[in-house]
């Protein structure tokens, strides 16, 4: 388990001249007028909220009963689950999370709609203690700990097993081989030591890491 979450600064994508741009007066406003926006979503309550339509027991204090949770974060993960477990008639939805920040911003509605604003919660109707989520939405990196906290704090911790399913470019893939010659894509894992079930695929590679919220 890789200990913090990291981001790596990154100038891909950005010509010379949008480097050499420094911040201007009104990149200065802009800034200032998000920041007082999120403080104030703040004060509301929280820039993340998780609204569940069904709970164990039918009472909304209880924790779910949770054994397995799949975690899809990020476009083409989300994707993999639309295409390849959710296209059926055995999931529902269940919940979701709101998000407020720079690049997601949700309505006050309550009702629960399959938009990528959204991370959306499904249970298997078969086994009801079964759960994913699509989070195809951005999460900031000041958000990941509340929507952590919040997820989390939804469900019983004993005896649950969480998978996470997220996606990088090959490029950033570290590899004494031509990134060139691999077979892409490819599948790699990482593990706590408290899992001890046979992984699926080969374990991922130092000085690899996992960013953002999956590293979260």
């Amino acid at each position: 388990l890789f200990g913090e979450v990291v981001v790596a600064p990154s100038r891909a994508g950005l010509d010379e001249e949008e480097e050499a741009r420094e911040e201007t007066p009104e990149d200065r406003e802009i800034r200032r007028e998000i920041e007082k926006k999120r403080y104030r979503q703040r004060c509301l309550g929280g820039e993340i909220d998780v609204l569940w339509t069904w709970k164990s027991g039918g009472c909304a204090e209880e924790p779910l009963v949770c054994s397995r949770f799949i975690v899809a974060i990020g476009r083409n993960a989300a994707a993999f689950l639309s295409s390849f477990i959710l296209d059926s008639v055995c999931w529902e939805v269940v919940g979701v999370v709101k998000l407020w920040n720079e690049w997601c911003r949700t309505s006050s509605t309550t009702n629960v709609l399959p938009t990528d604003s959204f991370c959306l919660f499904y249970r298997l109707i078969s086994d009801p203690t079964v759960l994913l989520c699509q989070c195809s939405c951005y999460v900031a990196e000041d958000q990941q700990f509340q929507w952590l906290e919040k997820v989390f704090g939804s469900m019983q911790k004993k005896g649950l097993q969480v998978t996470i399913l997220s996606t990088c470019p090959v490029a950033d893939y570290k590899t004494q081989e031509s990134t060139l010659t691999l077979a892409s894509p490819f599948l790699k894992a990482l593990k706590t030591k408290e899992f001890q079930d046979q992984v699926c695929c080969p374990l991922l590679e130092q000085p690899n890491i996992v960013r953002d919220l999956p590293a979260a």
